[in-house]
């Protein structure tokens, strides 16, 4: 078993350096776009693995969350994600413990620190375990954050309005799946492209007659990447018939 330490934002820095790896930090600046005005312009990187953030991750498990603010305002991605696996795994325990004010704690505190989570993997690797989760079994005036997410004009709270949907899903609730990918249909940006029809693919796995009463209503008007994300799991007839609605 990892021996589990409890350190502090260098101590993690240090140990989160010894895996990079040169190849990926040459890679990773132009997998992420980095350049001038695209979406992850100015991030920086290690070359981190996501296993061997992982790995760091777990090590550090039991950092407090004033440790955690900084990471997750640090520069580097890297650094972002450790923080952001370490809140998600923070999250987990206290849903096990059932301890419905540290889960409060948390969200509320991934939602102060929403600057740090600023790129697509990010989003999908925190909002819906965090965000979404805490929203799961709340009411419908509390999950209308979602929906000013959704209708902003930054980027990441529009990916983690849907994302954070996946949760819902997973609990056969698709009601706010298919609101915010309503809101999202014309949206310009790609990244929301995708996650729209990500999710959508999530909720035709779990209820096939929802995914298609989406289509035959929005198809037409669809993103072709966010039409084409959705059907990836359909029989090739059925892909072709929506494809040229």
């Amino acid at each position: 078993m990892t021996k589990v330490i409890a350190q502090n934002k260098s101590d993690l820095i240090s140990e989160l350096k010894k895996y990079k790896n040169k190849e990926k930090e040459a890679f990773y600046p132009k997998f992420f776009k980095t350049g001038k005005g695209e979406y992850g312009e100015k991030d920086i990187f290690l070359g981190v693995s996501v296993p061997n953030s992982r790995k760091v991750a777990i090590k550090f498990q039991n950092i407090n969350l004033n440790e955690i603010k900084k990471l997750i305002h640090n520069e580097i991605h890297e650094v972002r994600l450790c923080a952001l696996l370490i809140l998600t795994e923070k999250y987990e325990k206290e849903k096990q413990k059932q301890n419905i004010q540290n889960q409060k704690k948390i969200f509320e505190f991934y939602l102060e620190n929403l600057k740090g989570v600023n790129n697509w993997d990010l989003v999908d690797t925190s909002s819906y375990k965090i965000i979404g989760e805490y929203l799961k079994e709340k009411s419908t005036k509390e999950r209308e954050i979602l929906y000013k997410f959704a209708k902003s004009n930054d980027l990441w709270k529009k990916r983690i309005a849907i994302i954070s949907t996946f949760a819902f899903i997973k609990n056969n609730d698709f009601e706010d799946t298919i609101k915010i990918s309503e809101i999202l249909l014309n949206d310009k940006h790609d990244l929301i492209h995708k996650a729209v029809g990500w999710m959508l693919r999530e909720m035709g796995k779990k209820d096939i007659k929802s995914l298609e009463i989406f289509l035959e209503k929005h198809a037409r008007k669809m993103p072709r990447t966010a039409l084409r994300y959705s059907i990836e799991k359909f029989e090739e007839k059925k892909r072709k018939y929506y494809l040229n609605m």
